[in-house]
């Protein structure tokens, strides 16, 4: 996949205006925050995930980290992260530039609760130089997302004392 048909695929939604490309890298979350001007924990991190024969792409706040045993009541199984010879393989995207959108028949996406504390977020667009600005229920409706999950921590207040 490209940034032009993650482009073309918002364009579905009316949010193809939004992707944002940089002359810098925003691979990992903080490359992305520093990118755009913003805090960590904004960027829509998308993390690849064996989910029985295929993939879950679960959508997370970039300060929140999965929580095994949350993972495993609400998939019933361990989470495992896709190396990183399946992920183009498996999502359409390469490593840093995973997105939730224009992916491959039967890749599952769900977005944390970790993401509903904020207006904003962005997720990567297709390239690990790429970003989209969309509001949290914008990131679930263009994502396909099947549902809000509670399996990330850290991100609570209460969980970083």
């Amino acid at each position: 996949m490209s940034i032009e048909a993650v482009k073309e695929y918002l364009k579905e939604y009316g949010l193809e205006d939004r992707v944002q490309e940089f002359a810098v890298s925003s691979a990992t979350v903080e490359l992305a925050a520093q990118a755009l001007g913003t805090e960590p924990a904004r960027i829509a991190k998308t993390i690849s995930l064996h989910l029985g024969e295929g993939c879950l792409l679960l959508l997370a706040a970039g300060d929140a980290k999965i929580d095994n045993s949350r993972f495993k009541a609400e998939f019933h199984t361990k989470a495992s992260m896709l190396r990183g010879d399946e992920v183009l393989a498996m999502t359409g995207y390469p490593v840093g530039g995973v997105c939730p959108f224009a992916n491959p028949e039967g890749v599952r996406v769900v977005c944390d609760e970790s993401l509903r504390r904020f207006d904003v977020v962005y997720p990567a667009a297709g390239t690990p130089s790429s970003a989209v600005r969309l509001t949290c229920e914008e990131l679930f409706r263009a994502s396909r997302a099947e549902k809000w999950v509670d399996v990330c921590k850290g991100w609570r207040p209460e969980e970083q004392q």
